[in-house]
Formats: structure tokens, C-alpha cells, sequence
């Protein structure tokens, strides 16, 4: 869900960044019979077009500094000391479907519904399927889940979700248009990742797995309830909670909001599920995060509310990007008409989930509580009658995104290592029918390696 990346010791906010042209040399390939087999029958349906690229590594460990992935729109998802597999040789896909909105310049193609696919050399049968989380793009998790999945031999496949940036309130006609549109880029992404596979290894996927991180946490969990077809299950981290209601983002953002303002207290942050404990992540995020993400989100849903704050555009300059709207502080979902709330209800989560599903929270997330989003999707799962199929951890000491850890490392634990972990107990639970673990909360141990290990069953085992 953030809406902009943490400086952490780069540049606050790059909000247009144009990769080079996918004409750079490409890393030498590896020598082997199977290197890139049938690499020129690989074709991503419905694409506008696509790009195709054997490379001896498509990791971020050996991509780093080419086109083939962009390290500055990761920024802060990771803790600095993560350990990344590598020497994972194959074919990357980058491509875009038509669409008519141009916020994405990578590769300087000015064009929206952009993707990448990952296929491994060595593959066994499974593919990973993600959105961008906050309002980044493609290659925002290729450190925080590619390069993962890739090492285990999963296909791999991410979308810029349709419109990206800070002013991606700006696509589409009506109100919740852009949001709508990341559910229908996944769905579309997903299909034709699957075909791309079958071309590429001569048959479809034996298991598809949907998961995702903030915002693709939440269309993890949207995947699940509305097209659970293609997938056979899902981990969900610190999803966003959008609900008719305007239970989720408009419950606590105002609050946020009018504290920035003056007219509301420490308490009241509390009162609406920021955590006790949490105080000492609050300049930051009142910095960082609280002012841009309320104004952007009410105005993809809301934009008669003000039109002129943010306007056409959330900014040009970090200051106006990152200044709150002053009429925010009073913002009350509630008291607004129904035409918002049909709005909202288009992106809305019932909690009907079709399979098996692992929500991991952050006990100190600050910028989206566990209490008003993943506690209120866990009971709305519950309420549907479909609590068999989810398992909810709660990792003490985590927050929204992991690169705050390098800041905090005396209060923090990156949640990256218990989301590898989780991935391999929803594999075991689809695979083999290894009852994950009851819900629960992942203690912070108080030595070890926590940047690169975690375990669900409070084992001791290192995630791998």
C-alpha cells in the first residue's frame, strides 16, 4: 500500500524513473543443452508486445545495473543484510498489454500494463504470481520474491497492475476505476503467464501460486475470492483492507491525518488500531507516508471531496507530493455519498476465499495496523465460513516494510525471512497435506540471524 519509498539513505522519492532501453548488451548465457530451450516458441497472449531475453542470471544479484530489473523501485522492501539466491540461469519476458494509460516509463515505453515473466532453466512445474505492491512496478519484488521462487524453480510473474505512481488516481473515467484495473491486469497476467509456461516447457503449470505485498497482499486475497480458478493457493503480507464500509485505509489515515494537523491526539491513533508501541515509527511515517497516501486513495475514490487537493497531480517535487491535504483531517467516509461507496465497493474484499490462504501482519506495521486490516480480514474470512482455509501469523516486531529494520534493528525484525517461511508451509499444505500451524504470533527471538531466518512452528529452523 505505501505510497512512496523510504529514504533509508537514497533519495526519498523517484517518483518517474526511466530504465535503459531493453537494447543493453545481455549478461552472457550459460552453457548447456537446456539453456533457454525453445525460448523463440515463448508467447505471452494478448500482449502488445514483448521482449525476450536468455540470460545466464535473471536474479538480482547479476542484474543489478542492467534493464532487467530496477533496484531504486525496491527500495526499503528489504532489510540491507537479506541473502539472495543467485546462479539461476533462464529467460526473462518483458512486455505490455494495450492499454491507454502511459504512467510507466520503463524501457522508455511510456506505457501502462507492463509485466515481466521469469522462466528457469530448471523448473518444477509451479509459477508465482504477484502485483506490485504500493504504487511501484514490476520489478519491485524481484529481491522480496523472484529471486526466491526462481532458486526453488518456480516461474515467476509481476505486474505493474495498470497505472502506477502517485498519480494513478488519474486512469480511468470514474471512480475506482484504477483500482479495479489491478484486479484485471493480475487475472489477465496470470492466464497468459500460464500459457507462456506451456510454451516454454511444453506444458502448463502443475500448481499456480498467487501472492503479494502490501497492495499485493490485497490482490492476493482478491485473486482468491473472485477468480480462485487459477491458482491452488496464496500468501497475503500486510494486505490492504478495502471494504464497502470504508473499514481499512479511511478508518485510520484521517485520524493520521489530523494529527499532523493538531487536531488529534496519540490516543486517538491508538483508538483506531495503531499499536501501543508503535510510537517511535510515527514521525517517520507522519513524514513518509500518512499525508500522500490519504490524499491519493480519497482521490481515486472520492475526488468530488476536494477536487482541487490533490488536483490533476498529487505533485512535481517531493514537498507537494509528500504534503497532506488539509481537508483530509476531517475526512469521514461515512457521512459521504453513496456514489463513493459503490465506488469503494468495487474493490471491496468479502472474505470468500476459494483456496488455501496465509496472511502474515506485523504487529508495528504503522502505516496500515494490523487491528483495522488483517484482524478485520481474518473475522470477514471467519464470518464466510471459510477459516479452514487461512492461517494468520502476527510477526512481533515487524512493520511495513523491512528496510526500517536497518534504522530500528534493536525494535524491528525484517518479515521477508517468515514470508519465505510461510510460502514453503502453503506448499506443503497444497503439495502434501502438512496442516500449516494454528495461527499465531512469530515471537522476535532475542539472537539469532532475523534478517534471514524465521519459523512459523517456533522451531528454530532457518527460512530458506
Amino acid at each position: 500500500m505505501e505510497a512512496v519509498r523510504p529514504s533509508l539513505g537514497i533519495p526519498l522519492l523517484a517518483v518517474t524513473l526511466a530504465a535503459a532501453a531493453l537494447t543493453a548488451p545481455a549478461p552472457a548465457a550459460a552453457a548447456g543443452d537446456e539453456h533457454c530451450a525453445r525460448q523463440e516458441r515463448v508467447r505471452v497472449p494478448g500482449a502488445a508486445h514483448q521482449h525476450t531475453t536468455c540470460l545466464a542470471d535473471p536474479t538480482t544479484t547479476e542484474l543489478a545495473g542492467t534493464p532487467y530489473t530496477d533496484l531504486a523501485d525496491q527500495a526499503g522492501l528489504t532489510a540491507a543484510a537479506t541473502r539472495s539466491p543467485s546462479e539461476v540461469p533462464g529467460i526473462q519476458v518483458d512486455g505490455y498489454f494495450p492499454d491507454s494509460s502511459r504512467f510507466n516509463t520503463t524501457h522508455g515505453w511510456a506505457h501502462d500494463a507492463q509485466f515481466v515473466i521469469r522462466l528457469p532453466d530448471r523448473w518444477n512445474g509451479g509459477l508465482v504470481v504477484t502485483g506490485a505492491p504500493g504504487t511501484r512496478k514490476q520489478y519491485a519484488t524481484d529481491k522480496a520474491i523472484s529471486d526466491r521462487v526462481l532458486a526453488q524453480g518456480d516461474a515467476y510473474a509481476s505486474t505493474d497492475k495498470g497505472n502506477n505512481g502517485v498519480d494513478f488516481y488519474r486512469d480511468g473515467t470514474r471512480p475506482g476505476d484504477a483500482v479495479a484495473e489491478w484486479n484485471t491486469r493480475t487475472t489477465q497476467l496470470t492466464r497468459a503467464a500460464k500459457r507462456a509456461v506451456a510454451h516454454r516447457y511444453g506444458h502448463a503449470p502443475r500448481r499456480t501460486y498467487m501472492t503479494g505485498i502490501s497492495n499485493g497482499g490485497y490482490l492476493t486475497r482478491r485473486q482468491l475470492e473472485n477468480h480462485p480458478e487459477p491458482y491452488d493457493g496464496g500468501v497475503d503480507r500486510e494486505g490492504a483492507l478495502w471494504a464497502a464500509d470504508g473499514t481499512g485505509l479511511f478508518t485510520t489515515l484521517p485520524v493520521t491525518v489530523a494529527r499532523m494537523f493538531g487536531t488529534a491526539r496519540d490516543e486517538d491513533l491508538r483508538a483506531v488500531g495503531f499499536a501501543p508501541g508503535s510510537e517511535f515509527l510515527w514521525p517517520y511515517h507522519e513524514k513518509a507516508y500518512w499525508g500522500v497516501t490519504q490524499k491519493i486513495y480519497r482521490a481515486e475514490f472520492d475526488p468530488a471531496y476536494d477536487p482541487a487537493c490533490p488536483g490533476p497531480s498529487a505533485g512535481t517535487t517531493v514537498e507537494q507530493i509528500l504534503a497532506p491535504c488539509a481537508s483530509d483531517a476531517t475526512y469521514d467516509y461515512a457521512s459521504r455519498p453513496a456514489s463513493v461507496h459503490r465506488a469503494a465497493a468495487r474493490a471491496a474484499l468479502t472474505g470468500r476465499i476459494g483456496r488455501p490462504l496465509i496472511t502474515l501482519h506485523g504487529d508495528l506495521d504503522a502505516l496500515l495496523p494490523k487491528a483495522a486490516h488483517s484482524d478485520v480480514y481474518a473475522r470477514m474470512i471467519d464470518a464466510k465460513g471459510r477459516g479452514p482455509l487461512h492461517r494468520y501469523y502476527t510477526v512481533q516486531g515487524g512493520t511495513h516494510v523491512d528496510g526500517l529494520y536497518d534504522t530500528h534493528p534493536d525494535r524491528l525484525r525484517p518479515i521477508l525471512p517468515c514470508y519465505r517461511s510461510a510460502f514453503d508451509t502453503l506448499t506443503a499444505w497444497v503439495e502434501r497435506g502438512v496442516r500449516p500451524p494454528a495461527d499465531r504470533t512469530i515471537g522476535r527471538p532475542a539472537d539469532g540471524d532475523v534478517v534471514n531466518s524465521c519459523a512459523l512452528d517456533g522451531a528454530g529452523a532457518a527460512a530458506r
